[in-house]
């Protein structure tokens, strides 16, 4: 009872008192209108513990960043419980995304209606050139798009690019990579509206850490679109952060095995 009255409170109080938890709490989280559950995409323990949340949530919506919408409509019940089905109905194979085996449990977690936040690969190309606004349309300016970021923070921001890509990207290219995440970030708050919308909430969130960011990922972009509901995020990490973690609660798991991402790559 103490845990979870501290984790209300927390949730209370905002970002600002961001707390860890570990994975147990995920089962007994407060209750929200949208729950975003972060990920780092190729650790099996970030899944397990999305099913277990998912589960206790029981949310009426599942908006996945790993899906299109196309890719969500064709998820069927009676594909949900069949792995390589669904995994073929969905083409996983050919996304580039981990090993479905991982994130099926979070299919089969509860029989909330599928959603797909994923742009078209198009579209985020282009946002690197034309800028996030100029894709995402007439609704840009209520999901924050119009206004440009802070220079502190867009320098942050262009840092964690150049270092997600292994300091090989052309150093012109950064802003523009910054304007496609900025765009990711609006839609699939647009798609997490559209979910509310359509089946009422709660609606849980799969994506990455990145994303699921209380400062600048879905949950700022959501809060000026949508201001009315309230939402919970958290991240899961492989190591503790020095600086505090920028969600409402987050937790620390063993890091998945994996090589060198960079080996081979250098910067132009």
């Amino acid at each position: 009872m103490k845990t979870l009255l501290a984790l209300a409170a927390l949730l209370a109080a905002g970002p600002a008192l961001a707390e860890q938890i570990d994975a147990q709490a995920l089962s007994r989280l407060p209750q929200a209108d949208v729950v975003v559950l972060g990920e780092r995409h190729d650790n099996p323990a970030h899944h397990a513990n999305q099913a277990r949340a998912v589960a206790a949530l029981a949310p009426s919506a599942l908006v996945f960043e790993m899906l299109t919408p196309e890719q969500a409509a064709k998820v069927t019940p009676a594909l949900r419980a069949d792995r390589a089905a669904l995994e073929k109905a969905l083409g996983w194979a050919d996304t580039g995304w981990p090993d479905f085996a991982m994130y099926h449990p979070i299919f089969t977690a509860s029989d909330a209606a599928i959603y797909g936040a994923a742009l078209p690969r198009d579209e985020v190309r282009r946002a690197v050139e034309e800028g996030a606004a100029s894709v995402f349309g007439e609704q840009a300016a209520a999901y924050g798009l119009t206004a440009p970021l802070p220079s502190a923070q867009q320098q942050e921001r262009e840092d964690l690019q150049r270092g997600a890509h292994c300091n090989a990207l052309p150093e012109h290219l950064l802003p523009g990579m910054v304007e496609a995440q900025r765009l990711r970030d609006a839609g699939f708050a647009r798609a997490v509206v559209k979910a509310v919308a359509e089946t009422g909430g709660p609606v849980a969130v799969i994506t990455g850490n990145g994303h699921a960011r209380r400062d600048w990922g879905l949950p700022a972009a959501l809060a000026l679109a949508a201001p009315e509901l309230s939402l919970i995020s958290v991240g899961q990490l492989e190591e503790a952060p020095e600086d505090g973690a920028p969600y409402d609660f987050w937790l620390v798991t063993e890091a998945a095995e994996r090589g060198d991402p960079c080996a081979g790559l250098t910067a132009d």
